[in-house]
């Protein structure tokens, strides 16, 4: 049998339309934090299955919030415009942190 042949194979986890906000960064939080682990030790199997789920847990999530925030420096034009040492270029009024102007999640205070 292919080795890529996707017949038989069934998602884990709860279907991501139907969690609400919450959970969906909850799940989105555990499966990106997970990735590096089951890149390096899991099997071709366990890979393919966290791959499958990041994808639909992050479709949903962009699904949901198509007018999330980017930041600039997350840009290809924005990341051309760093210093040399890697700090934004004149970004006078830039966001501050993860989640930009007086977000929470800034790097401190978090799990």
């Amino acid at each position: 049998m292919d080795e890529h042949d996707e017949r038989g194979t069934t998602m884990t986890g709860v279907d991501p339309d139907r969690l609400d906000d919450q959970q969906l960064m909850k799940e989105l939080e555990t499966i990106h934090r997970t990735r590096h682990d089951t890149l390096l030790y899991g099997s071709n199997d366990a890979l393919k299955a966290h791959n499958d789920r990041m994808a639909v847990l992050e479709g949903e999530y962009l699904r949901r919030n198509p007018r999330r925030f980017v930041a600039p420096g997350r840009t290809r034009e924005g990341a051309r415009e760093r210093t040399a040492d890697g700090g934004p270029q004149g970004q006078e009024g830039a966001p501050v942190g993860k989640w930009g102007p007086g977000g929470a999640g800034g790097g401190t205070g978090r799990r």
